[in-house]
């Protein structure tokens, strides 16, 4: 399985292929786009300003394109929006054609609409169907398919070892990728249409519980009520920067989402391809997680079966403990 990790800036792109990333995936918004639709209508869902999540100048995408010559790491560029005006889509195909001038070639893409469009104009590039799509099952993907032409389909976040095993089986996609480490949502991204950008805080990242809801009595009146029954709680750590599991530096493999003990599951159920979220992370910790996903290959493959797979993991990748938010469980 090959490591797909997050770029927030070019000069990431080096370090992150040097601790082990295979390939990368970055999104690239335009300062004219920027300034014509602001915040509300977003070409990536990541208007991101203040800190490094994307690229905003072409010039930018000249420089990675010769990194991406030179060091043979490709780049994967994201179109992740759920939908777009109109008038929006000549102007995303006038986009992609001048990067695929550059040599891009493949695009991460959540809109149908725009995936038809895309064929529509013969603009031939390679189509990852984005999980902001929201796949749900081997028919679905099927229809996408025979449409469009797939070249991969990545799961979204909740997605079952068993869908994306008969995908794998039922479908004719050569590569199938998954999330790994970083950024568990409590939202399936299809359904979400909360903003990433620099005015408001990001809503996948409100501390939140999971849990059952019931209808109880009460006292006195015979009405009756809601009741939460809590389950666990979500994407914050339960831990303390103070915790053993911590390093000195404050760095915690999985912190904000882990799915590195289900690597073995995730290899039985055909995945080909392993998300790394971090656009915007920290570099340094960034540049550990690539590094303790590229370990955590390395035992899976001197495992002889799950069990022993996991007991490595433990003693190797965590000794002093996890997060415990597990992507799959």
């Amino acid at each position: 399985m090959k490591i797909v990790a997050g770029l927030g800036s070019i000069d990431e792109y080096r370090r992150f292929a040097a601790a082990g990333a295979d390939e990368f995936f970055c999104g690239y918004v335009p300062y004219s786009w920027a300034k014509k639709y602001g915040t509300v209508l977003p070409l990536n869902r990541r208007e991101v300003l203040c800190y490094n999540v994307q690229l905003g100048a072409f010039s930018e995408l000249e420089i990675l394109s010769e990194l991406v010559k030179k060091y043979g790491k490709p780049v994967h560029l994201t179109f992740n929006s759920l939908y777009y005006t109109p008038e929006q889509y000549p102007e995303i195909g006038e986009i992609i054609s001048r990067c695929m001038q550059l040599g891009f070639r493949s695009y991460i893409i959540a809109d149908p609409a725009l995936l038809v469009y895309l064929r529509e104009k013969g603009i031939n590039c390679e189509i990852h169907l984005s999980g902001e799509c929201g796949e749900v099952n081997s028919r679905m993907v099927a229809v996408f398919d025979k449409k469009i032409g797939l070249k991969r389909v990545i799961f979204h976040r909740k997605n079952t070892f068993e869908d994306m095993r008969a995908v794998a089986e039922k479908c004719e996609i050569p590569e199938r990728e998954a999330f790994v480490l970083n950024e568990m949502c409590q939202f399936t991204g299809a359904f979400c249409n909360s903003l990433h950008c620099d005015e408001m805080g990001y809503l996948c990242r409100v501390p939140y519980e999971l849990g059952t809801i019931k209808t109880v009595k009460t006292d006195g009146q015979g009405l009756e009520k809601p009741a939460s029954a809590p389950d666990k709680m979500g994407s914050v750590s339960q831990l303390e920067p103070s915790d053993p599991a911590y390093d000195p530096t404050g760095y915690l493999c999985g912190e904000t989402g882990c799915g590195l003990c289900a690597l073995y599951q995730l290899k039985q159920a055909g995945i080909t391809h392993l998300k790394l979220v971090g656009r915007g992370n920290y570099t340094d910790y960034m540049e550990k997680d690539i590094r303790n996903l590229r370990n955590s290959l390395r035992l899976l493959e001197e495992s002889g079966d799950e069990a022993e797979f996991k007991s490595k993991m433990k003693s190797g990748i965590f000794p002093g403990g996890c997060s415990g938010n597990c992507y799959y469980r």
